[in-house]
């Protein structure tokens, strides 16, 4: 056990500055430089298993965006144009060129999105809801990322200490799914937890009205991004 100790010491040696390094503020020098008005949401591209997920998470997305303030260009609208271009699905309009979509809609930045979880799961004594999906904002004139993140929520039923209780919650609230799905709400929840995320969400856009004020912050903050890379390169 003695021996043990030293490999021990060491690992939470080389453990501890890849913590260090996961807590570092990310880069948003591109996103003040290419700072967007307007944001063209792509259908996502659906990874789970669940029919639809794709329409129901794209219902979701406008509000939190627009409450970010940016202009959202109406999700069916530009679903139905793409469509009627000859792109029915999620995978081609992704595959869009970026100048296409620019000259089409006239969008400063495009989200893209890939839904990888959505849906309940049931078990004997519980149910869960998730919804996990990465997101991408990309620049529509330079092709350059300003943004990147990861939406993830999770409801649980949790209906009491005994077998009993959670045998009885979970079997109402099958139930009650199977009427009223709660999974866009979920996604509601993973939206504001990825978007207003103080330290890694989105910025705020120009049409908010405390646009200049969070600006000014957030130039500041990049700036000591930056010098503490600086110090890094030259240390």
């Amino acid at each position: 056990m003695k021996r043990a100790l030293p490999s021990a010491v060491l690992l939470l040696a080389v453990l501890l500055p890849l913590g260090a390094c996961a807590s570092t503020p990310p880069d948003y020098g591109a996103y003040l430089d290419h700072m967007p008005h307007s944001i063209l949401v792509l259908p996502p591209i659906d990874e789970s298993p669940e029919v639809d997920a794709d329409l129901a998470w794209l219902a979701t997305v406008t509000r939190p965006l627009a409450e970010r303030g940016y202009y959202v260009f109406p999700v069916a609208l530009v679903q139905r144009i793409l469509r009627e271009n000859g792109l029915p699905t999620s995978v081609e309009m992704h595959a869009v060129p970026l100048a296409k979509l620019r000259e089409v809609f006239g969008a400063d930045a495009v989200l893209y999105v890939r839904l990888e979880r959505w849906g309940t799961s049931y078990s004997v004594l519980d149910s869960s809801t998730e919804v996990l999906y990465r997101a991408r904002l990309v620049d529509a004139a330079t092709g350059v990322e300003l943004w990147s993140g990861t939406g993830r929520a999770r409801r649980s039923s949790g209906g009491g200490d005994s077998w009993l209780a959670h045998l009885v919650y979970a079997f109402v609230h099958q139930i009650a799914s199977s009427v009223s799905d709660p999974t866009p709400d979920v996604a509601r929840d993973a939206n504001r937890a990825l978007f207003d995320d103080p330290r890694h969400g989105l910025l705020v856009g120009p049409y908010r009205p405390d646009f200049e004020e969070q600006m000014e912050k957030a130039r500041e903050r990049q700036a000591e991004v930056e010098e503490a890379r600086g110090a890094q390169a030259g240390g």
